[in-house]
């Protein structure tokens, strides 16, 4: 079984249990800190035999005192026949009250420790405390591989609002839960006697009687060199027995003192099994220490979201996945579609290759990766490989490697399709090893590898122009991602550029939806977005989405764009018709390996043309001022100088530190933007080795140009793939 099945089945099954621990168990971690508010525990250095003495003087037929780990004092005597409790001040003796433990505190433990089912129940509980062991090492093994290595566990965590918050209440959870099961195993194991929590069997000590009188607790040196602090309980002697002793028992040990001369007859120190078992006790429910409860109650508050988006998680790869119908038999099919998903998004590409292929006459059949096998009826292979973290494979298929290499080599050729975000170091490596394995085993190829950032249907459509031209067959792959629900936003201001070239470009700004709150309630608000994510907008009568970065978060309280007018655009052409108080359907799509966090060290922006729409996003945001230096490329300033007069208004409050400007089509305008980096090579390095976070948007050769140039200028000192490693470079291309 994979991790991730094991983590998936171990949180449906188990942690729908652990779910009802975990609520028991916030809610009785509330108990020590309401004890520790309305207790009365007993000065620092209270002997024994002071709090001794005071409730003898106080309360008749005195049988035991215990200190509770709240510290309050409780003392049991016998009234009669009549057993009693009570609560005493240990200041004065004074008695406060009856004192017995809450029924409700008392099913509520019950209901935690075994599901009010005695030893049977508790063994059950340790078994899910089990469980919940394999699931938080299940979880860390999954959010490690899908943050790209142990060494990334604690940075930003990238993917969807769901799946930020699921990861994010984990990292918490995780905590909680690992360290809830651990001493819940050890507890259950001193439970059923499996390790020792004593220090052996009791001496066997009698006071001898004498003609003295017994003494008073007063008079006993032991005690009077015990601090209340350190008490467990403290047995007095019976009355009607003459050799009973006085037994007190604290955190160091437990002693026996003669009841005539006061002398300690036997001690016995704690075991460190007892010590162990304590700390645990202390450490899983927080009793004797009140602030830690109340820490315990508040990470424990973040179980339930963990659980619940993590069903979410579960329901929404369910609904999400395509059903592929209509499947050929492996033996009778003449082309072959395997397919490697960490999340089931490539599925959705493999059926719209397989529809495309059977409408012009082939026989598909579509699987797992790990299912790899030809048949003499193949004529022809498809891949379509995800690569998941720091390139790695989608966990059902981590052995197709060895499945594929162990097949003997058939004659159908074979063509790999990898998915991946640039964002990461390692963008399509599974899919390059599995190409480079195919390769090195002699299999025929039909296309090159072909690399899909973040799933983009135009780059699969033109994947699919040049399987067409290959196979000299009539395919279109027309691929519609599903589509998020869009929301009104309506334009309220737009500022017109004319472009250097004819190409007209206008920054739009857009007034954001009032969302009723039922609404939000049902989760129908706008998501919350950052500079640097996405706005995804259908054009009317267009069934694919165009995505333009956003200028502006929701904290700037509207959503702007920067768009430039394609010819023959029906997106651009679209929202360059738009004028003020018209409104258009859009949707937020997170872009969390790009959008740029809260830090301290310095900032390098460097953008082309509309690419600077997301770093005036970033500079907009810098209320901390944190220096940022930006670098902006375009053709002439008296055109396409794209925010020039907020990028010089941030330059007077100090959002922006410092603007480098380069037109391409004025004379001295200073080329390239990669050019003025040249010309700044030296502050560029000293940049970069203060820990700069970069930060690149515009066209993909742009973006291919700036980082050559980068690795020229660091030289020795760096790379823009160590840089990426680190997770200080990211960029965002079109």
């Amino acid at each position: 079984m994979t991790w991730r099945a094991l983590h998936r089945w171990l949180g449906l099954v188990a942690g729908t249990v652990a779910l009802l621990l975990g609520l028991t168990g916030v809610l009785l971690a509330t108990d020590p800190v309401r004890d520790a508010w309305r207790g009365a525990p007993a000065a620092p250095d209270l002997s024994i035999a002071t709090l001794a003495q005071r409730a003898a003087d106080a309360i008749a037929g005195i049988e035991e005192i215990r200190r509770l780990p709240s510290g309050d004092i409780v003392v049991y005597a016998f009234e009669g026949d009549t057993p009693k409790a009570v609560r005493i001040n240990p200041q004065d003796g004074q008695v406060l009250g009856d004192w017995q433990p809450s029924a409700l505190s008392r099913w509520m433990k019950n209901l935690h420790r075994s599901f009010l089912l005695g030893d049977a129940g508790r063994l059950a509980a340790a078994s899910v405390a089990l469980a919940m062991l394999l699931l938080c090492v299940s979880g860390l093994v999954l959010t490690a591989r899908r943050m790209g290595g142990w060494r990334q566990l604690a940075t930003r965590v990238r993917g969807s609002g769901l799946q930020r918050l699921h990861v994010q209440t984990g990292r918490i959870a995780v905590a909680v839960l690992l360290l809830s099961s651990i001493s819940t195993l050890t507890m259950s194991a001193a439970t059923f006697n499996l390790i020792p929590t004593d220090a052996g069997s009791e001496p066997d000590v009698v006071s001898a009687p004498n003609d003295q009188r017994a003494l008073t607790p007063a008079e006993l040196p032991l005690l009077r060199t015990l601090q209340v602090r350190e008490l467990r309980k403290l047995s007095f002697p019976g009355a009607d027995d003459p050799q009973d002793t006085w037994v007190v028992d604290t955190r160091q040990g437990t002693g026996w003192i003669d009841r005539y001369s006061g002398e300690p007859l036997a001690w016995q120190a704690v075991s460190p099994w007892r010590r162990m078992n304590d700390l645990v006790n202390l450490l899983h429910t927080g009793e004797g220490a009140w602030p830690w409860a109340l820490v315990l109650a508040l990470l424990g508050a973040s179980i339930p979201v963990f659980w619940a988006t993590g069903g979410l998680l579960w329901l929404q790869g369910r609904r999400d996945a395509p059903r592929i119908r209509n499947r050929t038999p492996l033996a009778q099919a003449d082309t072959l579609i395997f397919v490697a998903s960490e999340g089931g998004s490539t599925w959705g590409f493999a059926q719209t290759l397989q529809q495309a292929l059977a409408g012009a006459g082939h026989l598909v059949h579509v699987a797992a990766l790990e299912q790899f096998q030809t048949s003499a009826a193949t004529r022809q292979v498809f891949i379509l490989a995800a690569t998941y973290g720091d390139g790695q494979a989608p966990a059902h298929a981590a052995q197709a490697l060895t499945r594929i290499a162990s097949q003997p080599v058939g004659s159908a050729p074979i063509a790999v399709l990898g998915f991946g975000d640039r964002q990461f170091s390692g963008f399509c490596a599974y899919a390059e090893a599995l190409d480079r394995q195919l390769r090195e085993c002699g299999w025929p190829v039909l296309l090159p590898l072909e690399r899909i950032h973040q799933q983009s249907p135009q780059a699969f459509a033109r994947w699919g122009a040049a399987l067409a031209e290959k196979l000299q067959e009539s395919i279109a792959l027309d691929y519609v991602p599903r589509i998020p629900a869009a929301h009104r936003f309506t334009l309220v201001q737009r500022e017109d550029f004319p472009g250097a070239t004819g190409t007209p470009a206008a920054i739009l700004r857009f007034a954001l939806p009032q969302v009723p709150w039922a609404e939000r309630l049902r989760g129908r608000g706008l998501p919350h977005f950052r500079a640097g994510d996405l706005v995804g907008i259908l054009a009317p009568g267009s069934a694919v989405p165009r995505h333009y970065s956003l200028a502006s978060g929701t904290h700037d309280g509207f959503l702007e764009i920067c768009v430039r007018r394609v010819p023959g655009g029906a997106c651009s052409g679209y929202l360059h018709a738009l004028q003020p108080g018209d409104a258009m359907q859009g949707f937020i799509q997170p872009n969390p390996g790009f959008a740029l966090d809260a830090t301290r060290r310095p900032v390098l922006l460097i953008g082309a043309g509309t690419g600077v729409a997301p770093l005036a996003g970033f500079i907009r945001g810098n209320r901390r001022r944190t220096p940022m230096h930006l670098y902006f490329g375009s053709r002439d300033p008296a055109r396409d100088f794209y925010f020039g007069s907020h990028l010089r208004r941030w330059l007077g409050d100090s959002r922006l530190t410092r603007l480098t400007t380069a037109f391409s089509r004025t004379p001295d305008g200073g080329g390239y933007v990669q050019d003025a980096l040249r010309r700044d090579a030296e502050q560029v390095r000293d940049l970069v080795a203060q820990g700069a976070v970069v930060r690149v948007c515009g066209s993909r050769p742009m973006a291919s140009s700036v980082a050559g140039t980068l690795d020229d200028i660091l030289g020795q000192d760096g790379s823009v793939t160590e840089l990426r490693q680190e997770g200080r470079y990211a960029e965002d291309i079109f």
